[in-house]
């Protein structure tokens, strides 16, 4: 077998000739390659690193479907919002330095849709579907501050005056509400949806929409401008870098949006509160409508599973302006974003619970995925740390800003194609510190189950160990990364592992001999091998599993009398290169006659006129030497059913013949020794070859009788021809001449 050093040893897969048989590796170094596996406190870069992922803690378990805000204050504490069909009331909890939480508020609504705590640490949190503002009292209720004519209130946010901004739809109007609780529309961004909402270092409001998904800048003075029209529906989430960058989400295709009716929650209508500022508050020229006549909001979270088909995109507006996509998914719902102490982006997305940090314009960082499956709302703050709220089933979550201790990641399952032996595991690991163990198992089960084998370690020495598994068809490793004492991560960028069929000999199906007198067309040869080595696509697939077997194709025989042939169906499991012997026998003789050897396709044609007339059989034996080590190549035999060789014409006997009368009788017998007689014509004086019958009428005998007479012939004399063919194609001639 050759030697291939692993450090090489994917050129394996790239180069066609050599032995089949031979080491062959999966190489897993991308994201796509890592994604397969189950990832346990691990996460995952997009140029395929692995490491241990910022320490997650459950912080929250509100009992109730769905958070969709989070908002901090100045010392420490985390407010949540959340709600939700069969919630008793919208909810507002807070969860102190220490992660103790309790419930601060219950208010009227089905869940809390956005919070904002402003610069003296007041709360204010939104409800739904009714629209209304509650600003959270000391002794855990909550005090109506505003109440906007409006069916949706999406987003909160105060600027450095201490006014807050409250994001509306379906009318898509921004209010600004004083501190005092006056309130009146200050933009109407001519949209369904005022989605989302930021303020900028100089003061403007950052605004995102829906279905437009325009990325808007509003100046204190309410002047407009729009920075981006995205290629997506809605713009979900906005949020301001240090630098002055402005990030933000968009999800959902715009043309392929059906407006369509959804599910609309029904709940008992509100009474006017005292002192309710709904009308004073109502935007110039416009009524505000009674709580109990407004239709009810649909659930967000429905509402965005819907329409959000086609993927995120993840934006940044750079300080002069320029838009660029920095992040991208066509699967994934991006709902919040964030900005950490580092400056960079964190984002929670749905519908698998994933939470990603973007690391450069080029690289980004699935971090965690937590059990729930959205995550609706994230904020990070000073000290690292970033909470997330999550949806299905509502809970917070703090991340970081340590890394754990320990994670693992299992990979996928590996089908060799067949039975293989295990060979080494390499690891790349680019960074120092921290350990890594790896362990790995196999079966003959396309999944793990109990009848594999039990995980066993494999020792590593310099990144590299060899897996003490047994043979199987399907293989799968597991890695387990642990922390150096100073807390530092290692980084795995790559792991091969190698493999090695078993040689399994080749299999003959099947033997046919073809119809004489044809032959196989000459191989066309290079005289000049090639030199060319082909690639694969950088997003091919880096397996080497050889391709199955094929079924013979169609094949084109051309004529040539006295050549006969045959062809069989052949394969090897491994997929080795054959070479085939091939040897003829008649079916009285003893011994076995060598007819060609060394030969490399499925067929043969020969000159079949150096054999006597009769029956014969060949022998086909396939080896699997070509792809394989002598001493470890194996053959396999297959004896074809008995053919048949004639090159000897059928006989014309007792031909005789008489003119009567201008009237040509003539009379005949034909015997062939070894096949039936395929057609008999006759010529008259040089004419046209005719069809003529035997007297029993059907061509079905090796011996036929026959009689002629032909009217019209005329007196004198005339030369008659009889030409007998057989089914080789052997053909002979008898002549008469009549008086």
């Amino acid at each position: 077998m050759k030697k291939t050093l692993l450090g090489s040893i994917v050129l394996v897969s790239l180069v066609a000739a050599g032995y089949a048989v031979e080491t062959r590796t999966w190489l897993h170094s991308s994201q796509a390659d890592f994604e397969k596996g189950v990832l346990k406190r691990i996460s995952l870069r997009s140029d395929g690193r692995l490491t241990l992922a910022p320490k997650t803690d459950e912080l929250l378990d509100s009992s109730t479907s769905a958070l969709w805000a989070v908002a901090g204050d100045s010392k420490g504490n985390v407010y949540a919002g959340g709600g939700g069909p069969g919630a008793r009331a919208a909810e507002v909890f807070r969860i102190d330095r220490s992660g103790n939480a309790e419930t601060i508020a219950e208010l009227e609504g089905l869940q809390v849709q956005a919070l904002a705590v402003n610069s003296k640490d007041e709360v204010f949190a939104a409800t739904a579907p009714d629209g209304a503002i509650y600003r959270v009292t000391a002794n855990g209720g909550g005090e109506l501050f505003f109440e906007p004519a409006e069916k949706y209130i999406w987003a909160m946010v105060f600027d450095g005056h201490g006014d807050l901004f409250v994001g509306t739809g379906d009318s898509g109007a921004i209010y600004r509400v004083h501190p005092d609780g006056e309130g009146s529309v200050f933009f109407k961004t001519e949209e369904t949806h005022a989605r989302s909402l930021a303020v900028d270092r100089d003061g403007n409001l950052i605004a995102g929409t829906e279905p437009s998904g325009l990325i808007m800048r509003i100046s204190p003075s309410g002047e407009s401008f729009v920075l981006h029209q995205s290629e997506k529906r809605e713009i979900t989430t906005v949020a301001v870098a240090p630098d002055g960058s402005i990030y933000a989400a968009g999800v959902g295709t715009k043309k392929s949006v059906p407006s369509m009716p959804l599910p609309r929650p029904v709940t008992p209508a509100k009474p006017p509160t005292a002192g309710s500022p709904a009308s004073s508050n109502a935007p110039q020229g416009t009524a505000a409508t009674p709580a109990s006549q407004r239709r009810p909001a649909v659930s967000p979270l429905l509402r965005l599973q819907t329409q959000a088909t086609g993927g995120s995109h993840v934006y940044r507006i750079g300080t002069d302006g320029y838009p660029q996509v920095v992040w991208s998914d066509n699967r994934a719902i991006v709902y919040s974003i964030a900005v950490d102490a580092g400056g960079r982006l964190v984002f929670g997305t749905g519908n698998e619970g994933r939470i990603f940090r973007l690391d450069s314009d080029h690289l980004s960082t699935m971090l965690v995925k937590v059990p729930s499956t959205q995550v609706t709302s994230v904020l990070a703050n000073r000290s690292g740390m970033v909470y997330a709220a999550a949806s299905n089933i509502g809970k917070l979550y703090r991340l970081g800003p340590d890394l754990e201790t320990e994670g693992s990641y299992e990979g996928e399952v590996l089908d060799a194609g067949h039975f293989a032996y295990w060979g080494r595991i390499r690891i790349r690991n680019e960074e120092s510190g921290g350990a890594i163990a790896v362990e790995a198992r196999s079966g003959n089960l396309d999944r793990p189950q109990r009848n594999w084998s039990p995980w066993s370690p494999v020792a590593l020495e310099a990144g590299s160990g060899r897996v003490a598994a047994p043979p199987a068809r399907f293989l799968q490793y597991k890695l387990t990364l642990k922390a150096s004492p100073d807390g530092a991560s290692p980084r795995v960028a790559s792991l091969e592992t190698a493999y090695l069929h078993k040689n399994v000999a080749p299999v003959i199906e099947k033997i046919e001999a073809t119809p004489p007198n044809y032959r196989f067309p000459p191989r066309t040869l290079s005289i000049t091998q090639s030199k060319n080595l082909t690639l694969p696509p950088l997003s091919g697939v880096k397996r080497t599993t050889p391709m199955p077997a094929k079924p013979s194709a169609t094949q084109t025989m051309q004529y040539e009398k006295g050549k006969i042939g045959a062809r069989w169906l052949a394969s090897d499991e491994n997929n080795d290169k054959l070479r085939f012997k091939v040897e003829i026998r008649g079916i009285r003789e003893s011994e076995w006659k060598l007819l060609k050897e060394e030969v490399e396709y499925n067929y043969l044609s020969w000159d079949s006129t150096a054999f006597a007339d009769g029956e014969y059989r060949l022998r086909v034996t396939a080896s699997d030497e070509p792809g394989n080590p002598p001493h470890q190549a194996l053959t396999a035999t297959l004896e074809g059913g008995p053919f048949l060789i004639d090159n000897t014409p059928p006989e014309v006997a007792g031909l005789t013949g008489e003119v009567n009368g201008g009237e040509l009788t003539a009379r005949w017998a034909v015997g062939d020794g070894h096949t039936v007689i395929k057609k008999t014509e006759y010529s008259l004086d040089g004419g046209e070859w005719t069809m003529v019958e035997p007297t029993s009428r059907l061509s079905d005998s090796r011996e036929l009788e026959y009689a002629l007479t032909i009217d019209g012939a005329g007196p004198g004399e005339h030369t008659l021809a009889i030409r007998v063919t057989d089914l080789f194609d052997n053909q002979s001639v008898a002549t008469l001449i009549t008086r």
